[in-house]
């Protein structure tokens, strides 16, 4: 994976701007929100009880580092109905890989450019 295999899922100036552009902060944000996305992601079932405390964890790290959109996914299905849950769940999953591919593309380029130095 590399820069060229970001989809736009994830708008890391947001992140950038946040970290004050050190690669090392940004590096350990992302790391954070990949394990914070490993651990709500087993709930991300509309059978489980904890659904919507998962779903609002992810949309406050997504917002953090830029991913607008499964944040704004995120928001609706958090705020829906629960008859929507299994079908909100799956956009949350889809738009949450997204931004798991994204984020490990960007982590790539990180790496890289930490050999360059």
């Amino acid at each position: 994976m590399a820069r060229r295999d970001l989809t736009g899922a994830v708008d890391f100036t947001v992140l950038e701007a946040m970290t004050g552009g050190m690669d090392d902060v940004t590096e350990e944000v992302l790391g954070l929100f990949v394990q914070q996305a490993a651990l709500w992601s087993s709930l991300l079932d509309a059978s489980s009880e904890g659904w919507r405390d998962a779903v609002h964890t992810i949309r406050g790290a997504s917002a953090g580092i830029g991913a607008r959109d499964l944040a704004a996914i995120c928001a609706e299905v958090e705020h829906g109905e629960q008859a929507a849950a299994p079908a909100g769940m799956e956009r949350v999953r889809t738009a949450l890989d997204a931004a798991l591919s994204d984020v490990a593309a960007y982590r790539h380029e990180l790496a890289l450019r930490s050999l360059k130095v």
